[in-house]
């Protein structure tokens, strides 16, 4: 049996004068090596709406980071000048995508941008720079000379017994992980339940309170070590399992689900 097939949502990249539908390496990466799917990179139509044509054709989602933010006025703020830089196209994308995806029960992880997405998408808010808020670490990118050292960083979040992501990662309390943001849910929306967060605080796991699949979102990023570390590894592979059950339902059902 072919692998299932997970649709990436792609940002808008400028490069040598021309603009690209792209999206990072180590998220396809992980879906290919870790969850064990294949990906199609989902261009970022600004204009129209292919959602279900997409949904149609794919057994999961995963809606991945950038170095852009959603835009503040879909969910009803101004934007300012430090909330910036956006990517309208991959809004007027990903969050059609997510919301049919939740509504047909096709499995869909979130991560970075992506759980901020799904927050707006059900209908929550964002806080940018949260670093400025009292008692909110800093959680941004630190200066050092290698992207690796970076995502090397570690800081614990606390994950809630009993919770979906618990039993995705096949723990719960205090777990290590590579949070990198100056944004974060500020309203949780009315669909999401919050099942981790850093010791300020600050929202690091959700899921979708009335999913009929694997729904979840996670601001940090397991995508980078899913090969070596253990927690990001166990994610992917539950993802990657959520989406073989589903292509088997489509598969056996004939048609999409």
């Amino acid at each position: 049996m072919p692998k299932p097939i997970v649709a990436v949502p792609a940002d808008i990249r400028e490069l040598d004068g021309a603009l690209w539908h792209a999206t990072p390496n180590q998220y396809v990466r992980a879906a290919l090596k870790v969850a064990d799917v294949m990906t199609f990179i989902i261009p970022a139509f600004e204009e129209g709406n292919e959602t279900d044509a997409i949904l149609d054709r794919v057994d999961g989602v995963l809606v991945s980071g950038s170095a852009t933010n959603v835009q503040p006025a879909l969910y009803g703020r101004e934007a300012g000048e430090r909330d910036g830089p956006f990517d309208p196209a991959r809004d007027a994308t990903s969050l059609p995508l997510i919301r049919r995806a939740i509504d047909r029960g096709i499995p869909l992880l979130a991560i970075c941008r992506g759980i901020q997405e799904l927050n707006v998408a059900l209908g929550g808010t964002l806080a940018s720079e949260i670093q400025e808020q009292p008692g909110v670490w800093d959680h941004r990118k630190p200066d050092v000379p290698h992207r690796d050292d970076m995502y090397a960083i570690r800081q614990p979040v606390f994950v809630q017994e009993g919770s979906c992501i618990a039993s995705y990662l096949g723990l719960s309390g205090e777990v290590q992980v590579n949070s990198l943001h100056r944004q974060a849910i500020a309203e949780t929306a009315p669909r999401l339940k919050v099942e981790a967060t850093a010791e300020d605080g600050t929202i690091e796991a959700v899921s979708v309170i009335d999913a009929r699949n694997f729904a979840v979102g996670v601001q940090w990023h397991p995508e980078y070590w899913a090969e070596t570390d253990a927690p990001s590894r166990a994610l992917f592979h539950a993802f990657g399992e959520a989406v073989r059950a589903y292509a088997q339902r489509r598969t056996l059902t004939g048609a999409a689900a």
